[in-house]
């Protein structure tokens, strides 16, 4: 399967890859990032984490020629701690996460995250996991659908209660009924379908994605060495501002340097190319001068005490 990687040179170009140096790609996907690293590397190691099993394994197969420098586990970002020091490795010296949702994913019917084919309504990353979309669709009250649709879709107030009303159809079976049925309640306004925002809400609930990228932004400062540099690429508004005031608190605390001032994007020979990177925005980091422990202990307990 053909895969893009996105903002790829300039993620390198952040990440200043040493070529004896250890580092983690958080959201390995097919592999794309995780491969450029590890192309650069000679003695040193990089840690592919992904919480999808079936997109880690296909990585593996796009990664043949540079297994000597690879370590593959399955690992969600609130697992990073065990997968790391699972390693023997106290610290590293780069690191990256890819928010995008995986080609495997979108382009696999069968696992119902793209609204474009039938399948069922599964949109689980993790399939070890217990909760499907089909539990949320047909289990949950109208107002916690609408709170759904609103907070982690960003859909507004009127087309969100529309599209929770419009539930009342239930049992929703697969991810066709349940476009045909939000886009007969909520009219389309521009190129968007009328159901995009609310398959962004039910695969954000179903994967816990909130409370994972917390934990990625309050866990991964901790591995990083000094000097170490941090890259995130995040696909949506509400992923972006977490990660912009996450970076902002480090730098004010003196714990690092943030090296993006503003966020960088794809130029358009790449969206041209890759159509669906148009929507990625990449923030960099580096570690300052007091490294991750003692530092970190101080923001936590400023957390604390707040």
């Amino acid at each position: 399967m053909e895969h893009v990687p996105v903002l790829l040179a300039e993620s390198l170009e952040f990440l200043a890859i040493r070529p004896d140096g250890r580092y983690v790609d958080f959201t390995t996907g097919l592999g794309g990032h995780t491969a450029a690293i590890a192309g650069k590397l000679t003695t040193g190691r990089v840690l592919a984490l992904d919480r999808d099993a079936e997109s880690l394994e296909q990585a593996r197969a796009n990664t043949k020629e540079l297994h000597d420098r690879i370590i593959f586990r399955h690992a969600a970002f609130s697992q990073m701690d065990e997968a790391i020091r699972g390693e023997g490795w106290d610290w590293v010296d780069g690191m990256i996460a890819d928010l995008g949702v995986s080609k495997v994913q979108l382009t696999s019917p069968e696992r119902g995250f793209s609204l474009m084919n039938a399948g069922p309504l599964d949109m689980r990353m993790n399939r070890q996991s217990e909760i499907t979309a089909a539990d949320i669709i047909n289990r949950s009250s109208e107002q916690e659908l609408v709170r759904l649709f609103m907070e982690l879709g960003g859909e507004r107030r009127i087309p969100a209660e529309k599209a929770a009303r419009a539930m009342r159809a239930r049992p929703i079976r697969d991810t066709r009924q349940l476009a045909e049925v939000v886009a007969s309640a909520v009219p389309r306004f521009g190129k968007l379908h009328p159901a995009t925002k609310i398959f962004q809400a039910l695969r954000m609930a179903v994967n816990d994605e909130a409370a994972e990228l917390d934990a990625l932004l309050k866990n991964a400062p901790k591995h990083l060495k000094q000097g170490g540099r941090w890259v995130v690429i995040a696909f949506h508004s509400g992923e972006d501002r977490k990660v912009k005031n996450a970076f902002r608190d480090l730098g004010r605390a003196g714990i690092a340097k943030v090296l993006t001032k503003h966020v960088v994007r794809p130029g358009p020979e790449e969206t041209r190319r890759n159509p669906p990177s148009r929507s990625a925005v990449l923030r960099a980091l580096e570690m300052g001068p007091g490294g991750p422990d003692d530092s970190m202990d101080e923001l936590d307990s400023k957390d604390e005490a707040a």
